[in-house]
């Protein structure tokens, strides 16, 4: 058993509200990726609200629009996996059909095992990231940290844009 889990955050912010037409595939793709990540290799936990979902998790007062995913895995290299090789993949291949660019969108920190990391601490992983770029407390596919138990983190290549 690892003493170190993965932790992940993604927010968004959706081109219009979740019941709107033009969020319809996204919102229909939700549960199938969930239960595809709820059965995924190395997976721990996922961010779920009164819905199923995270969609109705409100992490701004003031941007009903900013949704927020979050997640815990076993090591970078399960959920690379979930992301980048499995059906998850084609849906986020659409997603500047649904969400508005954003430059920091997604952050990946170490929590010890047992931890379920809060919104705040997710939203404050991604602050971290934005100031200051990749570090031990905040980081990236593309940039990542070992464990602090020393287990290494390889960069994942297959990123798609």
């Amino acid at each position: 058993m690892n003493a170190w889990n993965l932790a992940q955050i993604n927010v968004g912010r959706l081109r219009a509200p979740i019941d709107d037409p033009m969020i319809a595939d996204f919102a229909s793709s939700l549960d199938r990726i969930n239960a595809l990540a709820d059965g995924a290799p190395g997976f721990v936990w996922r961010l779920v609200g009164a819905g199923g979902d995270a969609t109705d998790i409100q992490p701004s007062a003031d941007d009903p629009n900013l949704i927020v995913n979050m997640s815990l895995w076993r090591d970078l290299d399960a959920l690379a996996a979930f992301v980048y090789r499995s059906d998850h993949r084609s849906v986020m291949r659409r997603r500047a059909e649904w969400f508005e660019k954003m430059d920091v969108y997604m952050a990946l920190w170490w929590t010890p095992a047992g931890h379920t990391p809060s919104v705040e601490e997710g939203l404050a992983a991604l602050e971290r990231l934005e100031r200051l770029g990749p570090t031990p407390a905040a980081f990236t596919f593309r940039a990542p940290y070992p464990a602090p138990d020393g287990r290494p983190a390889a960069p994942v290549l297959d990123v798609c844009a």
